[in-house]
């Protein structure tokens, strides 16, 4: 709480109730405990996990009388509070529980830091806690894909606050003074205007007009530069809450997110590429392909795809190992990419099979743009990897006509040329086109 209350002529029991008011609504587990781990206080979400009716059933009792524990997670709770109330460490780790009525176990992002009384000595332990049972089952994605193993939340601070409804900070804890490099008497009556850059200040305020009119709490992911100018990401909750006075206000939470919003974008990255090469895979090809088509057909541009087939590839994986074999696919996804226009789309399908799509092209531009990618596979120097390998395609095209109208037809068209072209002696290009005009 800050050192001294937004509106000094105030009652201070008024002011204490208004204080626990807003930690009942925060959306986190806030307690506090002695130095023997018995509770002095509890906001309701702590009251409501316990299964305790009030607060003052809950005073005078520890976590471990209320919540049955194994061994090893008693003995790593004791270690965790002796640090923080014997060496007055403030730690932010992981937690896992059970629910008090279901025995259904819980993660928890806690952080616990000291609890000092007037003369700085340590008297117990504050601690905050939030529930990320349902973030934990994206680190368990993360986790079977055994990507990024050891990449979880070190660190998560919230940022307390309460606005106005003309806009002014009521409050902020030490975490929002820090975020936004300006001491807590310096937020504390300023205008979100006079805090944050006007348009920033301005899309909050929408939200927070929302939250004012509905009454009701709302959650959301925001980004917000710190002191430093370095954009972080908060799991922000505000709630509708009367200011001391009784007027409209706002009360928010934000939990900063940053490392698992970076490994969500990581995870997106991963579900749309293929590792091997580089190159997105068919999934988001065949998205992409789509709007293309639809995008080519609205205006009336020309679309034409490749398929592209490495000639004899299991001969390659055969003869030299798949190590080798790995290795001349990244070289044919390098010299795709190479040839290719910054609007052209190049996809691994499967295996040792491309696709590339080239808008706003033609069956003439197409034909010399597959002949020259044909060309320069050929012509790839790969004895590097295997002396005297070289590697081949064969692929096969399609353009898009007016009675196209789903990708899946002009892929299948595509496909057909493709396997023509491996039939007619591989390393070469055939088009639909010459399929439909040699007849039967």
């Amino acid at each position: 709480m800050p050192d001294s209350p937004p509106d000094p002529a105030t009652p201070a029991a008024p002011m204490q109730d208004f204080f626990r008011q807003m930690l009942d609504e925060v959306g986190a587990f806030v307690y506090a405990t002695d130095r023997q781990g018995r509770y002095i206080y509890a906001n309701q979400l702590v009251l409501d996990l316990l299964s305790v009716p009030q607060l003052p059933d809950l005073l005078g009792k520890r976590f471990d009388e209320l919540v049955p524990l194994d061994a090893a997670s008693l003995q790593a709770m004791h270690d965790t509070d002796r640090l923080v109330i014997e060496q007055g460490q403030t730690l932010a780790r992981e937690e896992t529980h059970p629910e008090r009525s279901t025995g259904a176990l819980h993660t928890y992002w806690s952080i616990k830091k000291p609890l000092r009384g007037a003369a700085g000595q340590i008297i117990g332990l504050i601690g905050i806690s939030h529930d990320i049972t349902e973030k934990k089952r994206l680190e368990d994605q993360i986790r079977q894909q055994n990507i990024l193993l050891d990449a979880v939340l070190n660190n998560v601070d919230s940022l307390v606050y309460m606005k106005s409804s003309d806009r002014r900070f009521l409050y902020a804890n030490q975490h929002m003074a820090r975020a936004m490099g300006q001491p807590i008497e310096r937020i504390v009556g300023q205008r979100d205007t006079d805090l944050l850059p006007r348009q920033q200040a301005d899309d909050f305020w929408r939200i927070d007009q929302q939250i004012l009119a509905s009454g009701q709490r709302q959650t959301q992911e925001v980004a917000l530069p710190d002191a430093g100018g370095q954009m972080r990401h908060y799991w922000s909750v505000i709630v509708p809450c009367p200011a001391p006075d009784g007027s409209p206000a706002l009360v928010g939470v934000s939990t900063d997110i940053t490392e698992l919003h970076q490994l969500k974008e990581t995870l997106r990255h991963q579900a749309e590429h293929d590792s091997l090469t580089g190159l997105i895979n068919r999934r988001r090809f065949w998205a992409q392909a789509e709007r293309e088509l639809a995008l080519s057909q609205r205006h009336g541009l020309p679309l034409a795809l490749l398929t592209l087939d490495i000639d004899h590839f299991k001969l390659i994986n055969d003869t030299h190992g798949h190590m080798v074999g790995d290795q001349v696919l990244r070289a044919v996804a390098a010299a795709c990419r190479q040839a290719l226009r910054g609007t052209d789309l190049c996809a691994r399908i499967g295996g040792e099979e491309f696709s590339i799509l080239l808008p706003a092209t033609a069956l003439d531009g197409a034909r010399t743009m597959a002949e020259r990618i044909r060309q320069e596979l050929t012509a790839l120097q790969l004895d590097e990897h295997a002396p005297g390998l070289r590697a081949s395609a064969s692929l096969g095209l399609a353009c898009a006509g007016e009675h196209t109208p789903l990708f899946d037809m002009l892929f299948s068209r595509a496909d057909q040329a493709l396997y023509a072209a491996k039939r007619a002696g591989r390393n070469r290009v055939m088009a639909w086109d010459d399929l439909e005009n040699s007849g039967p």
